[in-house]
């Protein structure tokens, strides 16, 4: 099956990102056809700073290599490499309901968390429909907030074909496993919009000391705590085999900790579980022609697809 994902380089990937979306991606390329591409265009909406957003890209090709991104089994590039995408963007935009996109509940979310609502952010969901429909995708992973935006594609797509045509292949939507919610540090669930999340890679001290300051409640040590549902608990067994994980939980159950020693058990097990991702990426930072080289040679092939479908939308609809 074709399966096509993004990631936005908007900011260093965390462990809500690779729990609940990145570790799943990867896995799906074992079996299938995998175009993983890094979302600078999408970037722009939010992302205005142009040294910034060059950083955010070779770091998100970094993160995704070294995390088992295998450039023999998927194909891996950056979305302004195509310029096809943004010509099908027009084709889809001509047809858009503006009704359609209005209801769309990630722009109102931005907006009302007071993220500037200009066209871009608007006319996300087009522009990630073209993305879908270039490579003629059947399957994309998206997590539930993202179910509506696969929906809108399949409704733009159909219309086209119903207008001009069977041109595109409808994709359909894999909802992520995410199973519960990645906790951040204030308890929340782990996102950048709350500030609250924990990074894939960086310093290992500075890390460790976001871990130790994670917000916890005032219970007694010597009180006995039911471990679900515990944000703590919830790190925890993010990392640990089931052995550790059942001790821990033994742990809670009996009572007599502090919540220092947990802390320092979900710092210790996060280190040893990216061990071998970080020191891949430390490579990957020394042979970045190899990353530029992945980079190009990904572009090249998804321009290969794209074209092909471009070409059969524009003969559709009559500009070609």
């Amino acid at each position: 099956m074709r399966v096509l994902s993004g990631i936005q380089p908007t900011g260093r990937p965390h462990w809500g990102n690779f729990f609940g979306a990145i570790r799943q991606y990867i896995d799906l390329q074992e079996e299938n056809d995998g175009y993983y591409f890094i979302a600078d265009l999408h970037a722009l909406t939010t992302v205005r700073d142009p040294e910034l957003l060059r950083g955010y890209v070779l770091d998100a090709a970094l993160d995704l290599l070294a995390l088992g991104l295998d450039p023999a089994k998927a194909t891996m590039f950056v979305q302004s490499e195509v310029p096809e995408v943004s010509e099908l963007n027009w084709l889809l935009l001509s047809g858009a309901p503006m009704g359609l996109l209005e209801r769309c509940h990630a722009y109102k979310e931005k907006k009302d968390k007071g993220i500037a609502a200009n066209a871009g952010l608007f006319t996300y969901p087009v522009l990630m429909s073209a993305d879908i429909l270039a490579y003629d995708s059947e399957i994309v992973p998206v997590g539930e907030d993202q179910v509506q935006h696969i929906e809108v594609c399949r409704d733009l797509a159909g219309s086209f074909n119903h207008s001009f045509g069977e041109t595109f292949v409808l994709p359909k939507a894999k909802t992520l496993d995410v199973g519960a919610k990645v906790p951040g540090t204030d308890g929340q669930k782990m996102s950048k919009s709350y500030d609250n999340t924990l990074p894939l890679f960086g310093e290992v001290k500075k890390i460790r000391k976001q871990i130790m300051r994670i917000t916890t409640d005032s219970r007694p040590m010597e009180d006995a705590k039911e471990p679900e549902g515990d944000h703590l608990y919830d790190l925890y067994r993010l990392f640990a085999d089931d052995e550790s994980i059942a001790e821990m939980a033994a742990m809670y159950r009996r009572g007599g900790f502090g919540y220092g020693e947990v802390k320092k058990a979900v710092a210790e097990a996060s280190e040893t579980f990216f061990a071998d991702a970080r020191q891949k990426r430390t490579e990957l930072e020394n042979n970045l022609d190899y990353v530029h080289q992945t980079l190009r040679d990904g572009a090249e092939q998804a321009r290969s697809v794209a074209g092909e479908v471009l070409s059969r939308a524009q003969k559709a609809c009559g500009i070609r």
